[in-house]
Parts: C-alpha cells; structure tokens; sequence
C-alpha cells in the first residue's frame, strides 16, 4: 500500500472509531452537555443525559475533565465507562432531594437501609469507573438514620463491574455496595471516609468472582466487608495486597450470613490503627462459611488480631421468612500473620455447644500482646452469648491472651508464637469443648506467677508435639474436666518447666500420656 493510500486508510478508520460503527463516537464529555465544573452549578441532569447518549449510542466512555461536578443520584448504564480525570471532583449533593428513592428488584436485608445513592447501576453489564479523579459524598452534611445517608456507589445485579484507581471520600453512609453481582474488579482505589456512621470502605454482598487487590482504605466502620444479605452465597473472592485502617474491623465476613461464603482468599494485607479485629470471620445468621484461606498479612495497633464466631442471631434476611438454622463454619486456614500492638483482651475462636466449628489451622503465626491480664481472668467462667452481635470484645478479657479456643473439633496449631510485651497472669492458650486438637512448636511466653502456659478443658484426642516451655514457667499445662481424654505430650522441650502438667480432680486418670520428652 502506497503513502496516499495509508491515509486514505487512517482517515477512515478514524471515522469507523473504536466501536467499528461508521460516524460513532467512543467518548463523551460531560461539559459538552452542560455540565458545569464549578462546585455549585447542580449538573446531574448533564450527566445524565451523556451517559444516556453513551449507551444509546452502544456504549464507550463518560468524560469528567478537571473540574468540580456537583450531583444529585446518577444511573449507570451498560457498556458505559465513568472516568474522572486527574483535577477532576464528582461531588455528591448536600440536598437529600437529589437523591430519589430507587427500590431494587433483588431483596436483601439492606432493603432495611437507605435507598439511595450517588452512583447506581443494576442489571447492568460492563460498566465501570476509572481515572484519577475523586468522588466526594460531602458525608458530613448528612444527619440521622440510614433512610437519610445516601450510598456513594451501589450496584446491584450486575456483570462485569470494574472499579479502578479512583479516589472515595467522604461517603454519608457505605461508601460502595455490591450486591448481587458477578465479575467485579476492584483495584487500586484510594478510600479516606470517616465523616459519618456506617463508613464500611467496600461492601461485597451475595456476589461472585470478584477480584480485589491493590487498594488503600481508610474508613470508619469496616474497611473491607463480604456479607450475604439474602439466600445467596458470596462466593470465590479474593482480596489481596491492600493497605487497611478501620475504626471498626479491617477484614470482615457479616455480621449478615445468610447465605453463606464460599472459597474466599484474603492475602498479603497491611493493617494498622484499627480499632477492632484485624480479621473476623463470622457465621451468626445461618449459612455456610467453607473454605476460606487467610495469610501473609502483618498488623500494627489492633483490637485483636483474629477473631472467628459461629453464633445464632438468627436474623432472616427478609420479616416474613422463617428464622435460619444454626449455621455451619468449617475449613479455615489462617497463616503468616505478624502483628504488634493488640490489645490485652485476645482472640477468640468459638462456636456454640450445638455446632461446633469444623477444621481451623493456625500456622506460621506470630502475635504480640501488651500484657496486663489478671490471674483470676484466667478461671472466669465465659457465658456463650449465642444470640448477641459478634464482636472480639463480647466475652471480655478472655482466659488466655493469646488464644480462647472453644467448641471447635479439628483444631491445629502449627509454629504459633505468642509474646507479652509486659506481664500477664493468664495462659497464652485455652482451648474448651475441642475434639482433634494438635498443637505444634508453640511457643508462648509465661512468667513465674501466672496460669500454666496452656490449659485444657474438656478436650479429647489431642496431641502437643515440638512445644517449648519458656523460663519462668511454673506449670505447662493444666487439664481440667470430666470428659478431658487421648491427650499425648511427645518430643516437647520441658527443660524450663517447673511442672509439666497438672490435671483437676475430675480428670480421668488415663487423660494424659509422655513420650520422648526433654525433662528438667
């Protein structure tokens, strides 16, 4: 093909553009319809009518230039790309009567929440928002219960949903809710919300295949949160290297769980200055919890590092349904956690005497506590709480800084080390009502004076191998109850025990059995 002829060649694909459709237009900017970036004109209308135009015209690209576009609720639909550019602002409205109620069609328990939002979209395909732009809630101006803060991002029955580099401030109430969807790409989003109640950072909701990675949040409730708010699992999510604040918990599975989740990866995360649990998984409103991997993540200034709950709230996801049955909680891998700076409550890991949780290993697992644990804690008898809200904080100080293990049946713990950064008198482990227990490498710290490095209560076929007793300790391990049995201590180091074990006098003679271990 001759020069002349290339042009000719150019020219007309450029009039072709990116859709192939002679005479289409792949970008449309919303000052062209109007809007005005000036922070006061309100220009919902203007975007509205591009993203009309965009997806009438079979779909392409909204343009925000620099500017401040101030909005009521706009509709995002299929095929349509939102991309704030570098200088640019979305702002949400200030007036509530920006925001009409919208109703979606699939029911959940956030139909209990507010109906209304910033950006909507459902039943929707291929859309997304980009760019490096900001979206502002001005969250602040925004007063009372959930009816009256609006959602900066809601999606809804949806596929193929991207969200990527943006910058979320500011929100009224969860900053995104994503429910019901499928296909969703969440990747290097900057989130800064603490402005008003309910600042979950993204919400992931009876949804599947979403990818999440890459992201900064910094919010006032959850910062990331799966939930399943209706009968519908959520299901094949991973969520990986994130940076992560919270005022409330930094990774999240409820409270809502009535449908359950489902093979679930949470990895190489960064959490700091959170005020409650770094990770907790929470089955309390029925559903199945199975399959759920969590590693690689290091946390400074915590509540709790872990912290796992099989409760039964028991709240239906709809008033005119039955109440759930008990949930089910079984298969979780929690490894390669280092964290500083937790408080001294210690995390739990409790079912409920009628269902236990199935199948937990703790591996590689590395935690750090600032000590101050009385020895009369260590015996406090813990009420289940069955009904109440799951929160690392419900039982109060827990009999062990380290790890409260109850009702669980296959149970393995695998090169955890627990340090105190100043004196404790509880153990640095209780498990209770636990069948399957093995115990490998641990490594705790207990100062003369206080409880046995581990107690044992109630627990059944179970095996303590490789363990090291730090000096100091005056007891290694306690076993107490009736029905406590099979417990084997083998190639443990013991040389700085004053005791190896003590048994309570109702403890079967038979309980506990040595072999190959270094003695003083």
């Amino acid at each position: 093909m001759d020069y002349k002829g290339r042009l000719i060649e150019i020219g007309f694909l450029s009039l072709l553009g990116a859709t192939g459709v002679l005479g289409s237009q792949t970008t449309w900017d919303v000052a062209e319809y109007g809007a005005k970036g000036d922070g006061k004109t309100l220009c919902t209308t203007s975007i509205q009518k591009a993203i009309d135009q965009c997806s009438r015209q079979g779909g392409g690209t909204v343009y925000f230039p620099p500017g401040r576009y101030l909005s009521g609720t706009i509709y995002l639909k299929s095929n349509v790309t939102l991309r704030l550019d570098s200088g640019c602002t979305l702002l949400g409205s200030k007036d509530l009567k920006d925001y009409p109620p919208t109703v979606q069609a699939f029911r959940s328990y956030t139909d209990n929440y507010t109906d209304k939002s910033l950006i909507y979209a459902e039943k929707a395909e291929q859309i997304a928002i980009t760019g490096e732009g900001v979206i502002d809630g001005q969250g602040a101006a925004f007063k009372g219960p959930y009816k009256v803060r609006p959602y900066m991002i809601r999606i809804i029955q949806c596929r193929d949903v991207s969200v990527r580099d943006v910058t979320i401030v500011n929100s009224p109430m969860w900053v995104q809710h994503y429910l019901a969807c499928e296909d969703v790409r969440i990747s290097g989003i900057t989130v800064r919300s603490r402005v008003n109640g309910n600042n979950d950072g993204i919400d992931i909701d009876c949804c599947s295949r979403v990818v999440i990675s890459g992201c900064n949040i910094s919010s006032g409730d959850d910062a990331i949160v799966l939930k399943s708010t209706a009968a519908r699992p959520c299901r094949d999510v991973t969520v990986s290297n994130c940076i992560l604040s919270s005022h409330c918990n930094a990774l999240k599975m409820g409270t809502e769980s009535n449908g359950g989740f489902t093979n679930i990866v949470l990895s190489g995360c960064v959490i700091y200055d959170t005020r409650l649990a770094g990770v907790a998984l929470e089955i309390v409103d029925g559903g199945t919890m199975d399959g759920v991997v969590v590693s690689n993540m290091t946390m400074k200034k915590v509540g709790a590092p872990v912290f796992v709950r099989l409760g039964n709230r028991a709240r239906p996801f709809k008033k005119d349904m039955l109440t759930p049955g008990i949930g089910v909680m079984r298969n979780i891998t929690i490894s390669g956690i280092e964290a500083t700076g937790a408080n001294s409550t210690g995390c739990a890991i409790s079912g409920i005497p009628e269902a236990k949780i199935e199948n937990v290993t703790l591996r590689d697992v590395r935690l750090s506590f600032p000590g101050g644990g009385r020895n009369k804690d260590a015996g406090r008898a813990i009420p289940e709480k069955a009904e109440a809200y799951p929160e690392y904080s419900m039982f109060g100080p827990l009999p062990a800084y380290g790890f409260y293990c109850r009702h669980v049946r296959g149970l393995k713990l695998a090169g955890v080390q627990l340090q105190l950064a100043g004196r404790d008198g509880r153990h640095a482990l209780v498990c209770e009502d636990v069948q399957d227990l093995s115990i490998e490498g641990l490594v705790a710290a207990c100062e003369s004076g206080a409880e046995s490095t581990i107690r044992l209560t109630d627990v059944s076929s179970a095996l303590l191998r490789g363990c090291r007793a730090k000096a100091g300790t005056d007891v290694f391990l306690k076993v107490a109850g009736s029905t406590s049995s099979g417990i084997l201590l083998a190639g443990n180091d013991f040389g700085a025990a004053g005791k190896v074990f003590e048994c309570g006098p109702n403890v079967p003679a038979a309980a506990v059995s040595q072999a190959a271990n270094r003695m003083k």
